[in-house]
């Protein structure tokens, strides 16, 4: 089998290292943050993923899965290097494509020294044309040689959800590889031999399009159907009949995926990937009225919540789940995030509960995000979710992970629960409690 590079230790990087050992090739992978590469090494995950560190463990048992910083060494020692980095939002939403830069950058000064063909594939989300107009160009300056002579370069999009990923990865609804030569995709085409569903060969930019395509409309569908919510909760309307009415019809309203009324999305694709769409599109003069509704109309949502606490003129907020998702430690652009930065400026006491979020344990741009946007969040932690219970006037339920029956049973008739993730439903005469119709289909 051939040996992969992989660049890249977040979430898409690990689960692709982790399954690709799983599935019987050796892989290197290669990251500059040091923690992440002694993780890998012992045999732990970099990331909180559910059966994640049980396929790396499994990987450095048989060998298959080591960690470096070294570049060269896994470039010169590999047959396909995978680039996995982030490509994170700037301040006006045009993508930050420096991380990508800089490891094609390095892969080209290693393949100066490598004579056999080489197979570079980018699973990191860039927009369309990003790979013929800066990925191609960056290797062919840096090595000196010719792409689709001396190496072959491929856009494999990865579809991986945090929460599912390793089962994204092994059973995805279908592999989309883009290439500038169809010769290339014979080699690829056996990397994905053994995974299930439909493989697409296409061009680099159309595949670069689809990812952003499924990505802004996922986050159409969460926004369309909070606002379906809204209304129905206004109207008087039985929300969850009229969901349930409409997801039935699988001709016609394609899939329920996404389609539950919830509140707000966030996590590190959807924003990101809207905001570097509407750049784009401001860029080349283009009015897409749509696509550029949906943050704000995303936005709405927190504001709501927030509303919805601040009229019940209580100052003691106990919150339940911090994460974007729950099961989870990702705090990037999560909803909960912004509504506790703005629960805080309003001058409410907060106390977080998370058992996934530590946060001594976040690494990466995830640390990196929760320190510019609430400093102080680790003052406001607690671990002990009956001590936020209790001291709470307002209790804003925000994750999945608690038991409706179990949190109830806890709760006492003067406080208030305010449900954004559809877990309660108020029985008449069992608790005075205020509840906010929403849930939250998070992707991802």
């Amino acid at each position: 089998m051939p040996s992969i590079s992989i660049f890249g230790l977040g979430y898409v990087g690990s689960v692709t290292a982790a399954c690709l050992t799983h599935q019987g090739h050796r892989v290197i992978g290669v990251d500059l943050n040091p923690l992440k590469v002694n993780l890998l090494r012992s045999g732990r995950s970099p990331v909180l993923e559910m059966g994640l560190e049980d396929l790396i463990s499994e990987g450095q048992r048989s060998s298959l899965l080591e960690a470096t910083s070294d570049s060269k060494r896994a470039v010169l020692e590999s047959d396909f290097s995978f680039i996995s980095v982030g490509t994170p939002s700037l301040a006006n939403g045009k993508l930050n494509l420096q991380s990508v830069q800089d490891v094609c950058r390095e892969i080209g000064k290693s393949l100066r020294l490598k004579s056999s063909f080489h197979w570079i594939v980018l699973r990191s989300t860039v927009l369309p044309g990003t790979t013929d107009s800066v990925v191609i160009p960056i290797l062919e300056c840096a090595s000196g040689k010719r792409a689709g002579m001396d190496f072959g370069v491929c856009f494999n999009p990865e579809f991986l959800r945090e929460g599912s990923a390793i089962s994204d990865f092994l059973q995805p609804p279908f592999t989309i590889l883009g290439a500038a030569k169809g010769t290339h995709f014979g080699a690829l085409r056996s990397l994905y031999s053994s995974v299930p569903g439909r493989t697409y060969e296409t061009t680099t930019t159309t595949a670069e399009m689809v990812k952003y395509v499924c990505n802004a409309f996922h986050a159409m569908k969460v926004s369309f159907a909070n606002e379906t919510g809204t209304l129905c909760n206004r109207l008087g309307a039985d929300v969850d009949m009229v969901v349930e009415i409409f997801t039935s019809d699988k001709k016609l309203n394609v899939s329920p995926a996404y389609l539950r009324p919830g509140f707000a999305f966030g996590g590190s694709c959807l924003p990101k990937d809207l905001r570097a769409l509407t750049y784009r599109a401001r860029e080349l003069d283009l009015k897409l009225p749509l696509l550029e509704s949906i943050l704000p109309s995303n936005v709405e949502h927190i504001d709501r919540a927030l509303e919805e606490i601040l009229q019940t003129n209580k100052r003691k907020i106990g919150i339940l789940g911090l994460s974007f998702k729950s099961g989870t430690d990702d705090l990037r652009d999560s909803p909960m995030v912004y509504l506790v930065k703005r629960l805080v400026g309003e001058g409410c006491q907060c106390r977080i509960w998370d058992r996934n979020v530590v946060l001594g344990q976040l690494i990466g741009s995830n640390r990196q995000f929760i320190e510019n946007t609430i400093p102080h969040i680790g003052a406001l932690l607690c671990d002990d979710l009956d001590d936020v219970l209790r001291s709470a006037e307002v209790i804003l339920l925000g994750t999945r992970e608690l038991e409706r029956e179990d949190l109830l049973a806890q709760l006492q008739s003067e406080q208030v629960l305010i449900d954004l993730v559809g877990l309660q439903r108020p029985q008449a005469g069992q608790h005075d409690l205020t509840s906010v119709t929403l849930t939250v289909p998070m992707r991802e």
